[in-house]
Formats: C-alpha cells, structure tokens, sequence
C-alpha cells in the first residue's frame, strides 16, 4: 500500500519514469506522522507504483557504509524536506534534511550528500557527516567565496533548493539551518558541488544566517544582486541551464513572512536577476483574467509551492501556504519570453477540496484541492503530475497519496 505523505523527495530517470524517497508519511499503526525512507518508482506505461528499497517502517536509521563507495546495503536515513535532483547521467541526488542519522538519532537538520544509481539501484554516500544532533552540529565550511575546496561544504538544513546542470554539477540554494558560525536560521547562500572533484564551491550569498539580500534594479543583474534568506522556495531550471527561484518563506530580523520574487542566477557570470515581484513580504495574488497573460498579473506571496519546468522553457507554479496558513490551488504558468504570469485554472480563493471526479477520466471540472509540500514530475510529452502533499481533499484536511495529470 502506498501511503499518504508530504515533504518527500522526488526525481525522473532516462525513461521520464517518476521516483520518490520518504516524506513525512502516515504510516499505518503508528497512530501519528512519522519520516520514511522508502524508494518509490512510478511507471508511465503500465500506470504501476513499485516499491524499490528502504523500509516499510518509519524512522530508520541511515546505512552510510565507507564514504564515495557505493553498496547495495547502503540506504539514507528517513527523512523530510531533503533537496533532490536528477543530473545528465540519470543519476539521482539527495541532500540534507530533517532526518534520522547513522546512529538512528533524530536530526533537526543533516548535511549528507547522497547519490543513487537507478541502473544498479545503489546509494553512495558522497559528502557530509553521517552523525548530527542537537549538541553536534555540522556547520557550514565556506572557505573562499569562489574557490573549490575538498575541506568547504554546506552547514545542515532543510528546505533548500537544489538543481542539477547539463555538466553534472548540483546547485544548492538557502534553506533553514547552520551557518559558519553555528547559528541555526534562514540562509541565502548558493554552493556549487562537482562531482567529479568531490569538491563544494560557496558562489554567492552570506554565511551567516538572517541576511537580508540585495535586489538591485528589477530586470538588471548586477554582481551585487542576491535573494535574501528564505526557505520552502520553488526552483526551476530553464533550458539555457539558469537557475530560478520563487518566493519561500523569507526573513527579516524580527519576522517570519511571505515572499513572491522570482528571481534568476546565471551560472556563467556568477550574477542573480530580480525578475519580477515584489521586495516587500505578503504580496497579495494578481490573477487578472483566467487564461490571459498580463504584466500585472503575478503570484502572492507563498512558500512550499509545487513547480514544474517545460522544456519550452515555461515555468508551472502550483497552490502552497499563504500568508496566515491557509492553503491554496492556484495554477500559473510564467513566460520567459513574454516575462508574463498567466492565472491558468483554480481558485482565487484558499484552502479549496479537491473536485476528483471519475478516476482515471480527464474533465474540465477536476481540480487538486488545496495543498503544500506535494511532489511533482513533467513527463516526456510535457504533461505535468501532481502526488500527495498536505491539506484539502474531498473530506477536508490531512496528508494525502492522490496522484494527478494535467495535459497543458
């Protein structure tokens, strides 16, 4: 049985089959939500769940084995709210954390790499401590802005975000956890991994936490420009290989609010693009008119959205959590090209049931419900998919294990 879960992580492999990894997941008996770190793969052709590895039981400790050697018993600890991607040899990477480590101690936040190859079904564990706590924490060698170093990696966190570029190298962006300094908090620091050196890079940002970034001129990039601290953001790639990002949920020094900025780093010149949005915290939703591009239009403020990227180069965004808690079921649709927000389908309203209609059947009239912290796929022909998350269905609120096509 597959069961309900949010915060879980998820990849596409070489035949655009969908994998997911743990989650905090409702595991039957156990009465209360507990982490997983169950392997999933989803195939398109046959419509089949399987279950490829980890345990069927909640809260497992990691099986790290020796560093850079992968091993059939090796397998990550449960966990939530990891950062994952596939990169251009199919391989998929898994990040950080909330977590249980080697010794089935509970994390607030790990900073172990992982890789997983999907032809041999093995993890390796690549970077990062394999033991974290609350009185050993791994906090964050920065080294020199810039500069590549087999001693430098990132502090432990969770809900960062995290790409994977045509030449194998992993992005990985903020979240919430340690800084150099150990201080636990809001972070806006962008490391760069190469995996063929072994090796981190600090690119841009602070290293310490609570910093409150620089927007420049919107549309300008500028060397000074950077998002600042937040978590929970939605990422994309395009195909030009520019990382973006949305939102989050970002900081001030005495505030905890939401962000709708969207902004864009270049990798080739080391530079961010605020694009568009505003610099100010809890922007309401511009819908405009539902299926017209505006310049007006653009998505409030909002964090632990759902994104999907097109090969077109057009970018999805998918409900998540609001200003005051409450969820929401809005679909958009961002034009590179056109630098325009489209409102393409659902409430303007929040926290919104889902309309399920007949399982299996395509209408005009189905909708998700309101929701957060779900997981999402684009398939080889461009449709997008939608599984699990936490909040609305048809009953009212809980975790959930629906799965969704959308045919844009």
């Amino acid at each position: 049985m597959f069961l309900a879960r949010e915060l879980a992580s998820a990849w596409t492999d070489d035949n655009r089959n969908f994998w997911l990894f743990g989650g905090n997941i409702a595991f039957t008996g156990v009465g209360v939500s507990a982490l997983g770190n169950d392997l999933w793969k989803y195939d398109v052709t046959t419509g089949e769940w399987a279950w490829m590895g980890g345990s069927s039981a909640p809260n497992q400790p990691g099986v790290y084995g020796t560093e850079s050697v992968s091993s059939s018993s090796n397998v990550p600890g449960a966990r939530e709210a990891a950062t994952g991607c596939t990169d251009s040899s199919g391989n998929f990477w898994l990040f950080g954390g909330i977590a249980y480590d080697s010794l089935g101690e509970y994390s607030a936040d790990i900073n172990d790499l992982w890789k997983y190859n999907p032809t041999n079904s093995t993890w390796t564990w690549v970077s990062g401590s394999n033991v974290n706590s609350l009185t050993t924490v791994s906090v964050g060698v920065y080294g020199m802005q810039g500069v590549p170093s087999v001693t430098n990696v990132p502090g432990a966190r969770d809900g960062a975000a995290g790409w994977a570029d045509s030449d194998g190298n992993l992005w990985v962006f903020g979240g919430y956890g340690y800084d150099s300094e150990g201080a636990f908090g809001p972070l806006n620091d962008l490391w760069k991994f190469n995996p063929t050196a072994n090796t981190w890079t600090w690119m841009s940002g602070s290293n310490t936490v609570l910093a409150t970034g620089s927007y420049g001129v919107q549309g300008v990039p500028a060397a000074s420009n950077v998002p600042r601290a937040r978590e929970r953001v939605t990422a994309w790639i395009d195909p030009n290989g520019d990382l973006w990002l949305l939102g989050g949920i970002g900081w001030s020094q005495t505030a905890a609010d939401m962000l709708n900025d969207l902004w864009k780093y270049d990798p080739a010149s080391n530079m961010w693009t605020w694009v568009s949005g505003s610099a100010t915290f809890d922007s309401p939703s511009v819908y405009g008119t539902e299926g017209v591009p505006a310049a007006s239009n653009i998505p409030g403020g909002r964090e632990r959205a759902i994104g999907w990227s097109e090969r077109q180069g057009n970018f999805w965004l998918y409900g998540g959590e609001m200003y005051g808690g409450d969820e929401l079921n809005d679909l958009w649709e961002y034009s590179q090209s056109t630098n325009m927000w489209t409102w393409v389908g659902g409430n303007t309203n929040p926290d919104q049931a889902g309309i399920y209609g007949m399982q299996g059947t395509p209408s005009t009239s189905n909708f998700p419900g309101s929701r957060t912290d779900a997981v999402a796929w684009t398939d080889a022909v461009g449709n997008l998919w939608l599984f699990g998350g936490e909040q609305q269905d048809t009953q009212g609120d809980g975790t959930l294990n629906d799965l969704w096509l959308y045919q844009p």
